[in-house]
């Protein structure tokens, strides 16, 4: 039998679609077996928002929290280089569609490695695609949730069927419609107690509010605390220096209270007496 080849695959998460990302893991497996490394490299925010992608197709993403142009593209060249020394790799697959990786795949093509590029559609030039020793290109695919979407159509004209049996219902209301006279007349004064819940669209506000600020607040503290990008719990006596020399917790304040602001993205751990915290799915 034939040896499998360990291959590896590294994702510019910020370049390349998530239906991109789906495909370039499925086609590997296909046509080697196995993939032994699978590394996405992209902002706090991105790793955020695909961490349930990362976790469903086993892909570790490695967050850069450094500003710059191509700070990402940097510690991804960085990486690679160092993965191909220490895991002599047979194939190195790239999955982007930027250019500025042609010296990164002539490095690992003298380093023994097949290097082979995975693009997006309409974003790779024909000078990128030529560099590698071959090259594939995916189109940007709609994620499942689309086209679910159209199916609750049918469901609103099924609902309009139960109409022809409104006739019956006519002569009983015309039955009926003297009781009706008096019913008002003497619920009439009825409807004043009822005016007094316009009141309850006040709280609405408050939730808009919170969530204005969320975002900004959401990537700060990602950004402090790396560790739960990756899946990872974090203790909350970390948690709380790390929030405190990010400006985003005070010095007598406990962190519990930072991320029970935020309990859509943030879970404590235990319950009753929390000492850890980790970001939800």
């Amino acid at each position: 039998m034939d040896a499998v080849m360990k291959t590896m695959l590294l994702i510019d998460a910020d370049n390349v679609s998530v239906g991109v990302m789906e495909q370039a893991v499925a086609t590997l497996l296909k046509e080697h077996g196995a993939l032994h490394v699978r590394r996405a490299y992209c902002t706090a925010e991105s790793a955020a928002k695909h961490q349930a992608v990362f976790k469903r197709l086993g892909i570790r993403p490695v967050v850069n929290l450094a500003t710059g142009k191509n700070s990402t593209d940097i510690a991804m060249a960085i990486d690679a280089l160092d993965l191909a020394l220490a895991e002599r790799p047979d194939v190195v697959a790239i999955a982007s569609s930027d250019s500025d990786f042609a010296p990164l795949v002539l490095r690992l093509r003298e380093k023994g490695c097949r290097v082979v590029g995975i693009g997006q559609d309409g974003k790779t030039g024909d000078e990128t695609q030529t560099v590698y020793d071959a090259f594939t290109v995916f189109g940007h695919r709609a994620p499942p949730a689309a086209k679910k979407a159209a199916a609750p159509a049918p469901a609103a004209t099924s609902t309009p069927a139960p109409a022809p049996a409104s006739p019956p219902a006519r002569k009983t209301a015309a039955r009926k419609t003297p009781a009706r006279k008096t019913a008002r007349s003497t619920e009439a004064p009825a409807p004043r107690g009822r005016a007094t819940p316009p009141p309850q669209p006040s709280p609405p506000p408050a939730p808009s509010a919170s969530t204005a600020t969320s975002p900004d607040k959401l990537r700060q503290i990602l950004m402090a605390l790396p560790e739960l990008v990756r899946g990872d719990t974090v203790e909350l006596r970390l948690a709380a220096e790390r929030l405190r020399s990010a400006g985003l917790l005070g010095k007598s304040g406990a962190s519990t209270r930072v991320f029970k602001a935020h309990t859509d993205r943030f879970e404590l751990l235990p319950a009753s007496n929390p000492n850890r915290v980790r970001l939800r799915s």
